[in-house]
């Protein structure tokens, strides 16, 4: 496959304050920028992202969706996710970046990531404006990181591991949720194993049937906890991200629709126009022309 349009950054590709095993990166936000010059085109991270802005403004797109930027308004993003800032003056706050493994290497199960309902697949759900309460806590907290990250005390790591969980837990917790909150125990799991089988199976699996097969549940069961639980079918959870993958790939102006098609396991060409056009109401011409003119 050609080579995508957009790169994809790891923590070692950055200038800034960052651990000696390229595991974690903590700036402020300002600096980080003028840093790292090269992250103002559309790109990819090998790591989590969060932003927190103390002020400027602009936008900010995540996976195609345009979200403002403002001061209390803070972003989290999981590795692959395609990002572009446009920003205007006065742009500053935090920012903290940390690999998949780095919570694992301090004996703190990296699914716990996972439990918080920011860290989603969702870009709407990753955006949150912070109440005036909140964003001091926060602020401390952000802080309390950098402190932690330049002076390089014993244990360091696992100060800056409990800070993010106290962060994530903070907001959470003012969280004004578009979802129910996740069920408990069983369900949950069940939830969780479906969006990972999503992540790993979507170019080769199409249909609920053939997950609830996979989970061991009957359809209905797999349908009903996606409406109960995300407010949309089984079906749409994996429509959805096989169009966000779509839209990815169109952004690559050296694969053509046809390239597409077969890389997304489509019988034809046509099938997958149709698809894209039935349920983001453009067709994938439409969407790189679209993007080729931003870009």
């Amino acid at each position: 496959m050609a080579k995508p349009i957009y790169p994809t950054f790891d923590i070692h590709n950055l200038i800034a304050n960052k651990s000696h095993d390229n595991l974690l990166n903590a700036d402020r936000f300002k600096g980080y920028l003028s840093s790292n010059p090269h992250l103002e085109v559309a790109h990819n991270h090998a790591f989590y992202h969060l932003v927190y802005f103390t002020g400027g403004s602009g936008e900010h797109v995540i996976d195609f969706v345009t979200f403002p930027v403002q001061k209390g308004m803070i972003y989290f993003m999981r590795p692959g996710q395609i990002h572009k800032w446009y920003f205007n003056e006065g742009v500053d706050g935090y920012t903290v970046n940390f690999s998949s493994t780095f919570f694992d290497q301090l004996f703190i199960n990296s699914n716990l990531i996972d439990q918080f309902s920011f860290f989603d697949q969702i870009a709407a759900h990753q955006v949150l404006l912070l109440k005036a309460e909140t964003q001091r806590k926060v602020e401390q907290i952000f802080e309390a990181i950098l402190c932690e990250q330049s002076e390089k005390r014993v244990s360091s790591k696992l100060m800056i591991a409990t800070l993010l969980l106290q962060l994530f837990l903070t907001v959470e917790r003012e969280n004004p949720k578009t979802i129910k909150e996740e069920p408990a125990g069983y369900n949950s799991v069940i939830l969780r194993n479906f969006q990972k089988l999503i992540e790993d199976n979507f170019k080769s699996i199409k249909l609920p049937k053939a997950y609830a097969g996979l989970l061991y549940i009957t359809p209905n069961h797999l349908n009903a906890l996606c409406k109960d639980y995300l407010g949309i079918s089984a079906g749409e959870v994996i429509r959805n991200r096989i169009i966000l993958e779509a839209k990815r790939l169109l952004i690559n102006f050296d694969l053509s629709v046809g390239d597409i098609a077969q890389e997304l396991n489509f019988p034809d060409n046509s099938y997958f126009v149709k698809f894209f056009k039935k349920y983001t109401h453009t067709t994938p011409e439409a969407f790189r022309n679209k993007n080729y003119k931003q870009h």
